[in-house]
């Protein structure tokens, strides 16, 4: 039913690391009112849905949102990205044991 294509369906640019931009976008992300529960809420709906025209609907909604998902971590994972680069080198090691 689902189909993941490797491009994103918009081009994502970060032109600075913001660690505090993206803790906020992490609520976009996951929060009550963010994509991902969205997705979920659409998904449920069209589970129980019994025209077959409205559950299709319903389906490509969530897969929607879903795809907004994937836009929203790759912007967070970019806003993350580059602080590293300036920590020390303990510090370093601890970020990548914690990435893994």
């Amino acid at each position: 039913m689902f189909m993941h294509n490797k491009r994103l369906q918009y081009t994502v640019r970060v032109s600075a690391p913001d660690p505090a931009l993206a803790n906020l976008l992490l609520e976009q992300f996951g929060g009550p009112q963010g994509e991902l529960a969205a997705a979920m809420r659409y998904f449920t709906q069209a589970v129980s849905e019994d025209d077959p025209g409205r559950k299709d609907m319903l389906f490509d909604i969530a897969t929607e949102e879903l795809s907004h998902l994937e836009v929203i971590g790759s912007i967070v994972v970019m806003l993350n990205r580059a602080p590293r680069a300036g920590l020390p080198k303990v510090w370093k090691r601890k970020a990548s044991c914690i990435a893994r």
